[in-house]
């Protein structure tokens, strides 16, 4: 069976690759070189090769390669030039024939002989073999050493000769297996590298090349030489590693599960490969096969060197050669030779004053490897020396140790002071993950071993609040609602504090997950009725701020406002800066909701200084992010876009990128950056994205998408959205945002029906409150638009009633966004310019149910788009000039429909929008055919300079066509052509064929045959 990787295309390596085929091209223009290719094993040297050798074919070439063998000191000589040509001798080449017959010493290295070769081969001056005395070698040696030189230039010569013919590449494989008889016949090669035609490339492990490795000084010898040159092949980056796993895993793999196969490998291709075909992400135990493979060449090592290899891995990192020298009891000269020998035989790295394993996934093996007492005996050993110290990140180590050695009471206190650190570092992953430690064994270590200050229901509760501010609302849940479950045991039962701040928590998780508001009312109505008749203190502050954010998404907006004043009263007289934060967050965006943007702005600048001072870090996001999103819905995007570039900083700066609140800001940012054209500033957002849980990245994947759709990529569109698909039915904004992405993306690819199936999907799942009305107006219109397509489609094939059916579902489309428009939820509130441009695009859209368009409308919603979205306007405009080719006519609209094309042109050649740069060039090539004299430009004050004639010959040639295929289809003659063509090139400033065709695609002058008058309505073709 073919291994999992094979067939997908090669995967980064362009430097690598382009080096490699500079040095082919050298050799095929007559300058002979070699090449040391080195990296580390499964690093990818024999596929980056193989690239090569599949290159340099398509050329001619020929390619022959021979491979050495792991049979140490029984390597048998010469195998590699001997396996060479045998592969030669198996495709019968006569070349082989003539070269052999020419230079009988070539006999030995052919198959045939091969088992008979002695480790020298010595040859007569005639050129036959001479047979090994072993009585009387003194007698002999000049003998074989002139036998040897002779078979080294008859391989020389053979190559010489071939090289004659056609490039030659010769491939040695695995050169760090070689014997002393290949290596000097590499040497000989590559030394003697002159004018022929001919590549050597030359692969070798640099991890088994140690310091006393044979290979090392030839090594040293072969980079003095000029025609020599090496290249060392690095691990994958991680976005090439991403890319390589997603390809061999041909979309199976989840995003958390293929993010933790990259972090893994560690950019090793073979690792890669190994654990995607085992399934071994994050938390899997390393595949047996795999172990055994990595375990292999430690073998070889002294008994010594891999008892301290174990001792390492047990210490999960870099380690001290202080600790080392504690915990492996060795006396210190026998620890330095260890360490030597397994520094210099690349096992270990040195960094600094630390030692590491070369790789993580050896680390991993020799681990797994460790029988149970003896990993028990070596943690207890490192945990004994943590005690005590106070360093930063000691806890977390000792709390390590501690548990893998089974002494629990030490494992939870320090996970506990792990926790700590983490919290004072702004660490919240790091948090839960100690906290969720704790939690683990706390059972299992005697009260009396706890620690005095912490109990159980807190911890529960600690839990919760880290999995939110780690961007995990379900784990949030999950540990909030065990909270709850704990009031009812132990010391908490009818404490109504402890089980109302339970409660609160429950609540505040709650409103971390989208379509939780009902439950979360509820739950903070259970806390409310605990401390409803209390008096003032932090806990009822807190529910009172939360009880007042709840009633305003449920839409209670005056009951929302008296507990917000009332939150904010107390607070300040408490001094709970951070229920302050929240309270004045709640009342300004009830300000921005009754229509006063400047007071909502004045609460929400105040509720973030508050916060800062606070220290409540999620508040202060909050208050970020609706102050950003209150100049973003009042179409002010300088401001928002600066806002949350702040709050993206700020979460960054303090270690809580993984926020709800900071995502959500990402998420706008990057949003706005799509909008404004900011096209090339979203390739920064996929470092970010692999480092976040897969919900999270889900949103990210938002605007890229558009994006990406925007730009003709619909594959990556589509692993985009393949991404956002199993949080359609759960997550309301990620649902939203795949409705306006796939249905797009269909419309650009003229699956109509697609398009509005996804639009019914996104319009069902906006029913109920929490959308907003810019989702439900921004989905409907592009549902209209895959109703226009559904309907022309229609009306071409004749069929009446899937046409009336497809108007039909557009007029009711365009009735949804005009009803969210006016909806009680927003009969107070200021609507921001980006609803208004969507609905004036909406009612644009349906003007083309029925064929043709208003140009009126286009231009309105071309006008409304003004604010900032410059991808928008230009499909608007695109949209009006088709429409006043129908409802005006060329004679009379041909200035404002060149105008309208041209700017919609050089906005989409700015973007890079493939798709609307080739409809406009479409619409400008149905406006020539409807004029039929060819001078509508790129520009009004442009014309074109092309003659019909010259357009049509010029349309053929962008389809592939030879001048006789062009005057048999144009009935002139082929000279008549040739002739055409060079004016054409002339006119355009072209020196060839392929150029004249692209200058005439850059100038809208070219898109394809012109199509009939009936066409210019625009039923055909795209609709996004």
């Amino acid at each position: 069976m073919p291994r999992l990787g094979s067939g997908i295309p090669l995967i980064g390596r362009s430097d690598e690759l382009m080096r490699l085929g500079s040095a082919l091209d050298r050799a095929a223009s007559g300058v002979a070189g070699g090449v040391l290719l080195s990296g580390d094993a499964g690093v990818g040297k024999s596929r980056l090769v193989a690239e090569l050798g599949t290159r340099a074919r398509e050329m001619g070439a020929l390619v022959v390669t021979g491979r050495c063998t792991d049979m140490a000191e029984g390597a048998l000589p010469y195998l590699p030039f001997s396996e060479a040509l045998a592969s030669l001798a198996a495709t019968h080449s006569p070349e082989l024939e003539q070269v052999v017959q020419q230079r009988p010493a070539l006999e030995w290295l052919l198959p045939q002989r091969a088992a008979t070769i002695p480790a020298v081969v010595p040859v007569g001056p005639e050129g036959t073999p001479l047979a090994v005395d072993h009585e009387n070698a003194g007698r002999t040696n000049v003998e074989q050493d002139i036998g040897q030189l002779q078979l080294f230039d008859a391989v020389r010569s053979a190559l010489t000769e071939l090289a004659a013919a056609r490039p030659v590449v010769l491939v040695v494989e695995d050169l760090h297996w070689a014997d002393a008889s290949t290596r000097d016949m590499l040497a000989f090669l590559l030394a003697r590298l002159r004018s022929q035609r001919l590549l050597v490339v030359v692969t070798y492990r640099h991890d088994d090349v140690h310091r006393r490795h044979p290979l090392r000084t030839l090594l040293a010898e072969l980079a003095r030489t000029a025609t020599v040159e090496r290249i060392e092949l690095p691990a994958l980056t991680e976005d090439d590693a991403r890319a390589f796993v997603d390809a061999i895993g041909e979309g199976q793999l989840s995003a958390d599960a293929a993010r933790g196969i990259v972090r893994r490998a560690e950019g090793n291709p073979f690792l890669l490969e190994e654990l995607v075909a085992a399934g071994a992400g994050d938390g899997h135990e390393l595949p047996a096969e795999l172990a055994e493979v990595l375990l292999a060449r430690l073998e070889r090592l002294p008994q010594a060197v891999r008892r301290l290899l174990r001792t390492v891995s047990v210490a999960h990192g870099a380690v001290a050669h202080s600790a080392l020298a504690d915990v492996a009891g060795n006396d210190e000269l026998e620890l330095e030779d260890a360490l030597r020998e397994a520094v210099q035989h690349n096992v270990l790295v040195v960094d600094g004053r630390y030692y590491a394993f070369r790789h993580s996934l050896l680390r991993e093996a020799v681990y797994t490897d460790l029988l149970p007492g003896e990993r028990a005996r070596l943690h207890a050993a490192y945990a004994h020396r943590l005690v005590g110290m106070r360093q930063r990140g000691v806890a977390a180590q000792l709390a390590y140790h501690s548990l893998e050695s089974n002494d629990l009471p030490t494992a939870l206190a320090a996970s506990l002071r792990a926790a700590e650190e983490a919290q004072s570092v702004g660490a919240p992953a790091s948090v839960l993950r100690h906290l969720e430690r704790a939690l683990r064994i706390w059972h299992a270590v005697p009260p009396p071993e706890r620690p005095a200050a912490a109990n159980e229901l807190e911890l529960t509760r600690r839990a919760s609040r880290a999995a939110g501010a780690a961007g995990e609302p379900d784990r949030s849940i999950s540990y909030a609602r065990a909270a709850v479950e704990l009031l009812a045991s132990g010391p908490w039962e009818g404490d109504a504090e402890e089980a109302a701040t339970t409660y609160l928590r429950l609540a505040r998780a709650l409103l971390g997950l989208t379509g939780s508001l009902a439950e979360a009312a509820s739950v903070i109505d259970r806390a409310w009725q605990l401390v409803i008749d209390a008096p003032a203190s932090h806990t009822r502050t807190w529910v009172l701020a939360v009880r007042a954010r709840i009633l305003r998404g449920l839409g209670n907006d005056d009951e929302a406002l008296g507990s917000a004043h009332t939150a904010l009263a107390e607070a300040r007289a408490g001094g709970f800066g951070g229920a302050e934060a929240d309270a004045l967050i709640t009342i300004g965006r009830l300000a921005e909701k009754a229509g006063t943007p400047p007071a909502a702005r004045e609460h929400l600048c105040l509720a973030r200084d508050r916060a800062r001072e606070a220290g409540a870090i999620g508040t202060e996001l909050m208050a970020r992010y609706f102050l950003g999103l209150s100049y973003d819905e009042q179409g002010e995007l300088n401001d928002a876009l600066a806002t949350y570039d702040e709050a993206v900083a700020r979460a960054e700066a303090a270690g809580t990128a993984l926020n709800g609140h900071a995502v959500e800001s990402r998420v706008r940012q990057l949003h706005l950056r799509y909008v404004r054209g900011e096209w090339a500033g979203l390739d920064t957002a996929e470092p970010v994205r692999s480092a976040l849980p897969e919900i999270a990245a889900a949103l990210l994947a938002g605007p890229i998408a558009h994006a990406a759709v925007a730009q003709g990529h619909f594959a990556d569109a589509g692993r985009l959205m393949a991404e956002m698909r199993p949080y359609v039915g759960t997550e309301l904004l990620i649902a939203i945002a795949a409705a306006a992405v796939g249905a797009e993306m269909a419309c650009w690819q003229g699956d109509h029906e697609e398009g509005l199936r996804w639009a019914r999907t996104g319009l069902d799942r906006c029913d109920g409150p929490g959308p907003g009305l810019l989702a439900v107006i921004r989905i409907a219109a592009h549902g209209i638009a895959s109703a226009v397509g559904v309907a022309a489609e229609a009306r071409r094939e004749g069929d009446r009633e899937r046409e009336d059916a497809a108007i039909g579902t557009g007029e009711d489309l365009l009735d949804r966004a005009r009803a969210s428009m006016s909806a009680p939820s927003h009969a107070t509130r200021q609507i921001g310019p980006e609803a208004i441009a969507w609905l004036a695009r909406a009612e644009a859209e349906a003007s083309r149910l029925r064929g043709g368009g208003s140009p009126e409308l286009w231009r309105e919603a071309a006008r409304a788009f003004d604010y900032g979205a410059v991808y928008d306007q230009a499909v608007c405009r695109w949209r009006q000039a088709e429409a006043l080719l129908v409802t005006v006519g060329q004679r009379d609209a041909g200035p404002a429909v060149a105008e309208l094309l041209a700017d919609a042109h050089a906005t989409a050649e700015h973007l890079g929008a493939a798709p609307l740069r080739d409809a406009v060039a479409a619409t400008a090539a149905r406006a020539r055919a409807a004029r039929g004299n060819g001078q509508v430009s790129r520009h009004p004050a442009v014309a074109n300079p092309l003659t019909e004639r010259e357009l049509a010959v010029l349309e053929l040639v962008a389809l592939g066509r030879t001048n006789r295929q062009i005057g048999e289809q144009l009935y002139i003659s082929e000279k008549t052509v040739s002739v055409h063509l060079s004016r054409t090139m002339a006119k355009l400033g072209a020196s060839r064929r392929a150029e004249a065709v692209a200058i005439a695609y850059d100038r809208a002058l070219l898109s394809g045959p012109s199509e009939p008058d009936s066409q210019v309505s625009g039923e055909r073709g795209a609709t996004p």
